[in-house]
């Protein structure tokens, strides 16, 4: 099999594993954020994070835990596809703000939001490797983002997915970027660390 129909062989499989682990584990978001080092985390003064879609790992309760750290010096944002191949753009969201639907119909924050540059990034995951490789949908989103992004300015990448959805070894192409960490109910996990 070539590299794109491994891919897309894995994808149908993840997302039929990841709709499991959704359902047989609803406090998992919950659990995931404590097992984030906060401390380590308060370097950052803009996180953009995501809303869940489907079966995706909510990351509300971790983006809150980091949010709390300096209330008057962390801001979140959130994600608007404008355009397809184009990387996401992020506008500031605080908790409580109206969403409306971007392009492709995800909760988004509104056109006059201000937008802004995140030096964290927090990203759903089909499937991950403790290499950093990450599995996403398929759309390349998340990889021209962060390709942008690292162009200007250093940018840490936190996936949230459920601890069943690490695999060996992810397929990786040479467009696809690579997390920092990753965080799961059971463990956070520093790209060529061990687990803490």
């Amino acid at each position: 099999m070539t590299q794109p129909l491994d891919k897309k062989a894995l994808r149908v499989e993840m997302r039929a594993l990841r709709r499991h682990l959704f359902d047989s584990t609803p406090e998992a978001p919950a659990r995931a954020a404590r097992k984030l080092p906060v401390s380590r985390f308060g370097r950052f003064s803009i996180v953009g994070a995501y809303c869940a879609q489907g079966a995706e790992l909510d990351c509300g309760p971790i983006l809150q835990a980091i949010l709390d750290l300096d209330p008057t010096r962390t801001q979140a944002a959130l994600p608007i596809a404008a355009a397809k191949n184009q990387p996401l753009q992020f506008r500031l969201w605080r908790p409580g703000d109206p969403l409306t639907p971007d392009a492709y119909g995800i909760p988004s924050p509104m056109a006059s939001a201000p937008l802004l540059l995140p030096n964290l990034m927090i990203t759903p995951v089909l499937a991950f490797d403790r290499q950093g490789g990450r599995l996403g949908q398929g759309g390349g989103h998340y990889d021209r983002t962060l390709a942008a992004l690292r162009r200007d300015r250093p940018v840490f990448v936190l996936g949230v997915a459920f601890a069943g959805q690490e695999i060996d070894h992810v397929p990786m192409g040479p467009h696809d970027q690579r997390l920092d960490a990753i965080v799961t109910e059971t463990a956070y996990i520093e790209v060529g660390k061990e687990a803490a």
